[in-house]
């Protein structure tokens, strides 16, 4: 039975969805084993789907490809990281130079703030206008992300995800938290980059114009420098804006005014903003991720609802024929089970049963045949799972897809088992070809099997 705490609430929602628009797309998926552990498991309807979307994504892939997705979203995000830090790096590189001529200020505001700015007040358009803002970086980080994962299984993961946070319009906000927090990290680098090069190179700062008068540039620097002022930095006095229009002024305490300025308008509308924007989308994301439930009027979930949630047990046909059939698997219940059991399957009615008297603490599960009897000792087994198990089928008859996938069923619902090939009854033979296929099906589900009856085995858990 599969371990629901390995996996997240908001996984759980995601593979949720994503299994209904891949039944929506390829139909019904075969799903009785996973609906009778649902039913077993007991709860709500929402846990009944989320533990169902689970078992049937683990078996047919989707679980794993959901790992190698977020493997590749971090991937991603890493590389982007990289790129915003070295981004940053360059950003502060270019606005001062090599410190062999004097730094015009606006120039050098201008290569700092500009794309920042700009990028900006792009995002917070396309989030006053339409419904979803994913940004140039948030689109670039789903493409990357969904190239690094290279999975087939992942079709339907990322429609599924756009669809699920649509509902609460969280998209924006978690691509606005991803892209906050990248350029954050860009300011933050040029920054650091800047404080780094203004300590250990000695610069000159100017301001030029052709068409403008000095006024105007001494307006403009102490608005500029007015909420930086209020943190602390230096603002540059209306002597020194007006002598540094003429050439850089040479003396230290300039030098010092001008750098604290650039600094504080940096910090103050670079770094900041940035930051209170993904502190902002942080607290939306959360808070709306906590919100996420799943819609149960949805078709696809209503459908769910007398499958895992019966007033009453339905017999004969059900749903349409799925349109892939998944392959039996074999495999074992990691739950610890206890005591062992014996039972047949299909056996001939000429075969006696039990064959002979079973040892101490070995019980009788019978012939399995009808659909019914199938039934019941699944949910029995479901319940109350067997340490060991012993299968005894008929070699006469063939292998078939349905009498392989029961063999796995119950294979999962014990701790071990083995398949009991009976020998023929006297005067018969096998068929060798038949007998070849028998062995290599039982190889395939990787279940262990012999001609000579388990009964020691069960008894004592060992030959």
């Amino acid at each position: 039975m599969t371990d629901a705490s390995s996996s997240t609430p908001f996984q759980r929602l995601w593979l949720s969805e994503t299994i209904r628009v891949r039944e929506e797309h390829a139909g019904p998926l075969d799903d009785a084993e996973a609906n009778r552990q649902v039913r077993a498991q007991g709860g709500e309807l929402a846990e009944r789907i989320q533990q169902r979307a689970l078992l049937l994504s683990r078996r047919d892939g989707q679980w794993q490809a959901l790992q190698h997705w977020l493997q590749g979203a971090r991937l991603a995000l890493l590389a982007l990281a990289v790129l915003a830090a070295f981004s940053g790096l360059g950003l502060a590189l270019t606005a001062l130079g090599d410190g062999s001529r004097p730094v015009n200020v606006f120039w050098a505001l201008g290569s700092l703030l500009g794309l920042n700015l700009l990028m900006l007040i792009g995002w917070l358009l396309g989030l006053s206008l339409s419904r979803d803002s994913a940004g140039a970086l948030g689109r670039v980080w789903l493409w990357l992300s969904a190239k690094l994962a290279r999975d087939a299984s992942a079709a339907q993961l990322m429609p599924a995800l756009l669809v699920m946070l649509q509902r609460q319009r969280l998209t924006r906000w978690g691509l606005g938290l991803l892209v906050h927090g990248l350029w954050a990290l860009a300011m933050f680098s040029a920054l650091a980059t800047l404080l780094l090069m203004l300590a250990t190179r000695r610069y000159g700062f100017v301001w030029e114009t052709t068409i403008l008068g000095g006024d105007t540039f001494i307006a403009l620097t102490q608005a500029i420098g007015a909420l930086p002022a209020l943190l602390g930095f230096n603002l540059p006095n209306v002597e020194l804006i007006r002598a540094s229009g003429d050439a850089a002024i040479a003396s230290e305490a300039a030098r010092q005014s001008w750098a604290a300025w650039l600094v504080g308008v940096l910090l103050v509308y670079g770094l900041l903003p940035r930051v209170l924007l993904m502190l902002l989308c942080l607290w939306r994301w959360q808070s709306g991720k906590g919100a996420l439930r799943l819609d149960l009027e949805l078709p696809g979930y209503g459908l769910l609802r007398q499958r895992l949630q019966p007033d009453s047990e339905r017999l004969g046909v059900c749903d349409l024929a799925p349109a892939e059939l998944h392959q039996p698997q074999g495999g074992a219940n990691s739950q610890t089970g206890s005591g062992a059991l014996l039972l047949g399957l299909e056996l001939d009615d000429r075969r006696t049963w039990p064959p002979g008297p079973l040892p101490k603490g070995v019980a009788d599960a019978g012939v399995i045949d009808s659909r019914e009897q199938r039934r019941q000792l699944l949910e029995q087994l479901t319940r109350f799972p067997p340490e060991r198990l012993a299968i005894a089928c008929d070699p006469r008859r063939s292998p078939d897809r349905g009498t392989l996938a029961l063999l796995g069923e119950l294979a999962r619902s014990a701790s071990a088992t083995r398949i009991w090939l009976l020998p023929p009854a006297p005067g018969e033979s096998l068929d060798s070809a038949r007998l070849a296929d028998w062995h290599q099906a039982l190889g395939t589900l990787g279940l262990p099997h012999g001609d000579t009856a388990p009964l020691n085995w069960l008894e004592t858990g060992h030959d």
